[in-house]
């Protein structure tokens, strides 16, 4: 049984004939546990691996970017480690489960003083990142109808959709479904759909008046700009023909080739040395070559 929370690699795991789920339940003779980014998610997929193991056995891998050292210092202060190996930036080590990390298990989402509701291990998950509140201040006021959030982690975003006069409908869509879960928490307006998600490739084409996005640079801690041009390649996809795509995105990422090549108008709203806020206007047809005029 695999456990697996992003959408595209539980796709993945499914299409590959493996039994997969978002919360895996025991016993199991051997857990392993692929070593995330977050140190609080860490912990508690350690607990719960410990949890669905019984009397068996916990394997924990992962990169020495990702803190697997000290996660295996941590490991060792609870419980004795039966082995250990290293190789090239990885290491694996594993353990006998003793109901050593009962204390760390994963927080249910919790309300932050700022009133949003998040959960360790999320994108964020301290609150709103500087990058969707420099969006939200500049959202076109000119957006109505029917529209979408792509990567829409907590809901953030969407909520502040919802304060525009023309919005109908609002598609929030997101990989990860332990943040989808907090949206469903943080925005309850009944005109959002909940859509557990690749944003690149959901939903029908041509569908959408608009789309928004503060689209992720990165699966690892090396930044990709190949994930935010396909989340720019999926909003010109999804968008009729008069359509207005608006993103917010690091200053150093390259998006604005992409923008180009997908859409005939192209513009920055606003920015300043950490954000840029683009707006690009009327998606180009597949086949239908032209060149973008920038404004």
């Amino acid at each position: 049984i695999v456990q697996q929370n992003f959408r595209p690699a539980f796709d993945l795991f499914e299409v590959g004939g493996y039994d997969v789920t978002t919360a895996a339940a025991g016993p199991a003779d051997a857990v392993h546990v692929t070593l995330p980014r977050s140190r609080e998610l860490a912990k508690g997929l350690l607990a719960q691996a410990e949890k669905l193991a019984g009397d068996g056995l916990v394997i924990i891998d992962g990169a020495k970017t990702d803190g697997i050292d000290a996660i295996l210092k941590f490991a060792k202060s609870r419980v004795a480690i039966d082995g250990q190996m290293s190789k090239a930036h990885g290491k694996i080590f594993w353990f006998s489960a003793a109901n050593a990390f009962e204390d760390c298990a994963l927080p249910e989402p919790a309300v932050l003083e700022s009133g949003w509701i998040t959960q360790p291990g999320v994108f964020s998950a301290d609150g709103p990142d500087a990058g969707s509140e420099a969006l939200v201040r500049v959202l076109p006021q000119s957006l109505k109808g029917r529209g979408a959030d792509l990567g829409g982690g907590w809901g953030f975003l969407t909520r502040h959709l919802l304060y525009l006069k023309g919005v109908s409908h609002v598609d929030l869509v997101e990989a990860d479904h332990r943040a989808l879960a907090c949206a469903q928490l943080n925005v309850t307006d009944d005109r959002v759909a909940f859509h557990w998600a690749d944003a690149t490739t959901w939903g029908p084409p041509g569908s959408l008046d608009w789309v928004v996005s503060n689209p992720p640079f990165h699966t690892s801690r090396v930044p990709d700009a190949s994930l935010g041009q396909d989340f720019i390649r999926s909003a010109a996809r999804l968008l009729k023909p008069k359509g207005t795509f608006v993103m917010v995105a690091n200053r150093h990422l390259p998006y604005e080739t992409t923008l180009s090549s997908c859409f005939a108008q192209v513009q920055e709203l606003d920015g300043d040395n950490r954000f840029k806020i683009l707006q690009a206007d009327q998606p180009i047809s597949a086949g239908k070559p032209t060149r973008a005029r920038r404004r």
